[in-house]
């Protein structure tokens, strides 16, 4: 599996990446999934989210992707009832938010080292604990700093009127 893009989220007035998705266990939870469409290697889900912690609560306040039929994704498709915000009531873990420069790359999920990574534990959608585990230094001042991609694939569409390969 590639590298994947990282969910979004807004941590103490900063836009941070995300190596966590908690939607998945939304969906793992028997959560309405509709049928995503994945356009490249880098993006296995189908979707991005955009999170907020407001007040140590997570919600999900934006979710971007493309659906199946080709049609497009917002909060709104998972979520009718919360088109602006839903609070993550259903997630319990680890949320995993990579910080300063990258030590090793690794070419497959979320599994690139950087020199630290911020944890926050939380329960039924609430952050209980803050953690930093610190992974060592880079040697080289040119190492890349925060969370990227290093390469994919991107996939033709289909035309959706005769359903070949554009």
């Amino acid at each position: 599996m590639t590298a994947q893009f990282a969910e979004r989220l807004r941590y103490e007035g900063q836009d941070v990446a995300m190596c966590t998705n908690p939607l998945s266990d939304y969906f793992a939870k028997g959560g309405f999934r509709p049928r995503f469409a994945s356009n490249c290697t880098a993006l296995w889900r189908g979707y991005v989210g955009r999170w907020d912690i407001v007040d140590g609560r997570l919600y999900l306040v934006a979710l971007q992707g493309t659906l199946e039929d080709g049609s497009e994704a917002s909060l709104a498709t998972v979520f009718p009832d919360f088109p602006d915000r839903v609070f993550a009531y259903w997630y319990a873990g680890t949320i995993r938010i990579p910080q300063g420069k990258q030590l090793k790359y690794v070419h497959m999920g979320y599994g690139s080292t950087f020199e630290r990574d911020l944890l926050l534990d939380l329960e039924f959608g609430v952050v209980k604990r803050t953690r930093i585990c610190h992974n060592g230094t880079a040697e080289s001042e040119n190492a890349p700093v925060g969370y990227g991609i290093g390469a994919m694939t991107v996939f033709p569409q289909a035309d959706q009127q005769d359903g070949d390969a554009a």
